[in-house]
């Protein structure tokens, strides 16, 4: 089996798996995002040939890299904790940014996001998991209401709702029912911002029940990584 057919029968087998699960929960099927980063260009290449919209990449530099070596039209989706100092670089290459979590990091993005004519789409990532690494971000959901009119305020940037990590070795049932009333709170007030980020490979029929609309799925389709240091 070559590569594309190899990266043909997982992605088939994830939709089908996604569309069963969204039929037995009586819901719309959520947007894919294929997890692509430590992955070479020639395999976006192959996703793109095979029908992948959405491509999400965690690594500034490497994401700018085959941003611009890509030929395939996707929407690029910022998923890793972000540095303020990496704003104005994501901002040349994403699409959305789903780790927006701190106020300094929606000053930077704005800043960066000045000249664009296109809005950067923002996730605000919700902490569910207050004993997780510092490394993983998310500020905690009371604080999310704040941020999210910061957000509001700036025209070049636009809020489409939450983002959320399920915690490590714990039921994530607890956590995406959180991170599911986040996200109702938020669009009490803000009523554009639906979209819920939630699920990875290991976790994502959990997520969909909790609403998730959006998965981030990488390893199931492509196969293990490759350690990064």
């Amino acid at each position: 089996m070559n590569r594309r057919e190899e990266l043909a029968a997982n992605l088939h087998d994830v939709q089908q798996a996604i569309a069963s699960e969204c039929a037995a929960l009586g819901r719309e099927l959520p947007v894919l995002i294929v997890v692509t980063k430590t992955k070479p260009t020639s395999d976006m290449e192959l996703l793109g040939e095979l029908g992948v919209t959405d491509v999400g990449e965690n690594r500034d530099q490497e994401a700018k890299v085959k941003h611009e070596e890509c030929t395939a039209k996707f929407v690029w989706h910022a998923i890793g904790q972000l540095q303020t100092n990496k704003a104005k670089s994501v901002a040349t290459w994403a699409d959305v940014v789903h780790s927006v979590d701190r106020p300094d990091l929606v000053s930077a993005l704005a800043k960066a996001t000045r000249e664009r004519t296109v809005p950067l789409k923002c996730l605000i990532q919700v902490n569910l998991d207050p004993d997780a690494p510092e490394h993983r971000g998310g500020c905690l959901p009371v604080d999310v209401m704040a941020l999210a009119q910061q957000i509001a305020e700036c025209p070049t940037l636009e809020l489409k709702g939450v983002m959320g990590v399920g915690p490590l070795g714990q039921d994530p049932n607890p956590a995406f029912e959180t991170l599911f009333e986040v996200s109702q709170s938020l669009q009490t007030v803000h009523p554009q911002a639906t979209w819920i980020s939630a699920g990875m490979s290991d976790d994502y029929p959990i997520a969909l029940k909790h609403g998730a609309t959006h998965l981030r799925i990488g390893s199931t389709i492509l196969g293990s990584r490759a350690v990064v240091g």
